[in-house]
């Protein structure tokens, strides 16, 4: 593929950025759809020739310069691009998923005023996400984190007339900055060790490196600080769930298949520096194991539709992260694709759920809405029972595939892992019933106007639906005699990290029966949480109790999100506004008092020689006359 042809990929999103952003007061609200959209679905196009033609040329990575960017003394940055099978594979689910999301804003967003500015935004974020994984280097990949996180700012706040979303934007915004930081002194350590910021100089350099050199540990812990507040783990995950306060499609775009992944794909493009570096990997797997845990026990008394999607999507990477601890890198990138799938479709049924329901979130208030929204219905079944990794579909083979790595490697991370797939099938299939079963509990208008979405939103949820049930099978193990050709095709990727730690690549000692147990102790635990939670709220009826009655204390722990909040507005939001309150006393009266000091003094000294300037002409020349002889008496003293 030509390069003019490649660089049109992350070009032709933002183009539509610029025709929108500049525009849409003035362009058509079906123009502005039309032109949002297809820019999209274009680089998504462009984005399969070029995975084919990479296939074609033998699958060899090549670098695509543009231009020349920054020369500082011996360090060099050009700006340039990387196609390899990382990049390839992000390219397509980015502008797929993408493309899927932007048709169903158009019917999801049509009556809302910003149409325009809200597809404008949608680009430019893609645009900055495509430059994310499309660079050669971490000066360009920063870029890219750093738009996207400017972007999921304006698209979170972007009903901000409310206050409150207002808040969850500037949450978002600066817990990400703190993140930002950590990459940001990665790269500064990149630079001081390596002399380059080059992948391909980078790795090659990192090969010859001791495994847990400090120095490798000291950028890879840099590194994945930034992927903790990007990907939403312990500490730094407290702004995704607040995020739900964008429209639906920001949710499904942030949470799904873009944003909150970058920090998967930043581990596994630095997987030579992570291999080099296990005591990272196990902060890493640690952080993961407690966060899919911690996150997964939140969304079991969520009664919100979109946040318990929301913590759902924190619980799940960090199963992306256990598996990264567990340098099972390609099972990671299996669970990112099919999570984009799944995740995806969940949010815009929820949108579609949310739009029948006249804006209604909270699923007390809902039920029966399955007779009302088949295709919704069955849809957000599918994704429902794929993220809860049951067979045949997509979740099933992605997460057990980082569940028996896991298993290899800790054992304790795996019971986590077992304890975090229980929680997940429970919650979601709670969400399921409770939305779709029993008899509806909304208000009688609401009931009125409860309808199917137009096509313009349920033909993306068909097309993710397919996705979700017949994704798995691009990595099927081969104890189920299957092929596993994401592995397969992502393997070259390795080769820099196997030669500089081979130990970290040794083949799974697992047999058939202990995976096929695996298998059967994962498949069982989520087949008994949904049996419990159809039991729950299908045969018993059972509808969550209203936020007023009182709650037994670890309820209420559990459903005010162990404090969290609430600890880091006491640690760290109090203090600095106390102290800003303190810095603004301290300079309202001692700045202030000098500054208007000074006002005073300078008026006064005005008005007294204000006085000298009488309008006499004789005052003026027996001034001159005095000057004259000062003058004279002062050239004799000297």
């Amino acid at each position: 593929m030509s390069a003019s042809l490649l660089i049109l990929i992350p070009l032709l999103p933002l183009l539509g950025f610029l025709i929108n952003g500049l525009g849409f007061t003035h362009i058509p609200k079906g123009a502005v759809g039309i032109i949002g959209t297809l820019t999209v679905m274009a680089s998504f196009v462009l984005s399969v020739m070029a995975f084919n033609a990479f296939l074609a040329a033998g699958s060899q990575p090549m670098i695509v310069p543009l231009f020349d960017w920054i020369t500082v003394g011996e360090l060099n940055i050009p700006f340039s691009f990387q196609i390899d099978q990382l990049s390839l594979l992000m390219l397509m689910i980015i502008t797929g998923v993408g493309s899927l999301i932007h048709i169903y804003s158009i019917g999801y967003m049509h009556h809302d005023s910003g149409f325009g500015k809200f597809f404008a935004y949608l680009n430019l974020f893609l645009f900055f996400m495509l430059l994310l994984v499309l660079g050669s280097n971490y000066v360009i990949m920063f870029i890219g984190w750093e738009g996207v996180g400017l972007c999921s700012y304006l698209l979170i706040g972007f009903w901000n007339k409310n206050t409150n979303y207002n808040d969850a934007a500037r949450k978002a915004f600066i817990m990400n900055r703190v993140g930002d930081l950590g990459f940001l002194l990665g790269i500064f350590t990149i630079i001081t060790t390596f002399g380059s910021v080059e992948y391909s100089e980078v790795f090659s350099k990192a090969a010859s490196f001791q495994v847990g050199d400090p120095v490798i540990i000291t950028i890879t812990l840099f590194l994945f600080i930034g992927a903790m507040g990007k990907s939403a783990q312990i500490p730094l995950y407290t702004w995704l769930p607040d995020a739900m306060a964008g429209p639906t499609p920001v949710s499904a775009l942030i949470h799904a298949a873009t944003m909150v992944t970058a920090g998967i794909y930043m581990v596994i493009r630095s997987n030579v520096l992570y291999s080099l570096a296990p005591s990272t990997l196990e902060i890493v797997g640690i952080i993961g194991g407690a966060t899919a845990l911690f996150a997964a026990s939140i969304g079991i008394l969520q009664n919100d539709i979109k946040k318990v999607l929301a913590y759902s999507t924190v619980s799940q990477l960090g199963y992306m992260f256990m598996g990264l601890g567990a340098m099972a890198y390609s099972a990671s990138m299996f669970h990112v694709i099919t999570h984009a799938f799944f995740k995806a479709l969940l949010f815009l049924g929820a949108g579609s759920v949310i739009h029948a329901m006249s804006n209604e979130q909270d699923i007390r208030s809902m039920g029966g809405l399955r007779k009302k929204l088949p295709i919704t219905f069955i849809t957000f079944f599918i994704a429902t029972w794929a993220i809860a990794g049951l067979p045949p579909f997509s979740g099933f083979f992605s997460k057990d595939e980082i569940l028996a790595n896991v298993f290899e490697h800790n054992k304790v991370l795996w019971v986590i892992g077992i304890l975090g797939s229980l929680m997940t099938s429970f919650y979601m299939f709670r969400l399921l019933f409770l939305t779709f079963f029993g008899k509806f509990r909304g208000t009688h208008e609401q009931e009125h106007h409860l309808h199917e979405s137009p096509a313009s939103m349920t033909i993306p949820l068909i097309i993710l639906a397919v996705l979700s049930a017949v994704g798995g099978f691009i990595g099927v193990p081969e104890a189920l005699h299957g092929t596993h050709y994401l592995a397969e095709f992502m393997s070259p990727l390795y080769d820099a990290a196997r030669q500089a730690n081979p130990l970290a690549f040794e083949a799974t000692t697992l047999s058939h029966s202990e995976e096929y147990l695996l298998m059967g102790v994962s498949v069982a635990v989520a087949a008994v949480s949904g049996i419990v939670a159809y039991v729950m709220y299908v045969q018993k009826a059972s509808v969550p109790a209203p936020d007023t009655t009182e709650k037994s204390a670890l309820q209420k722990l559990v459903y005010n999100k162990y404090y969290v909040d609430e600890l880091y507005d006491a640690v760290f939001v109090k203090p600095v506004k106390t102290l800003s309150n303190i810095l603004y006393s301290f300079g309202e009266f001692f700045i202030d008092l000098f500054v208007n000091a000074f006002v005073r003094l300078t008026s006064f000294l005005a008005g007294q020689l204000r006085k000298t300037q009488s309008g006499s002409t004789g005052d003026y020349v027996f001034a001159m006359v005095l000057g004259i002889v000062a003058l004279l008496f002062w050239k004799l003293l000297l």
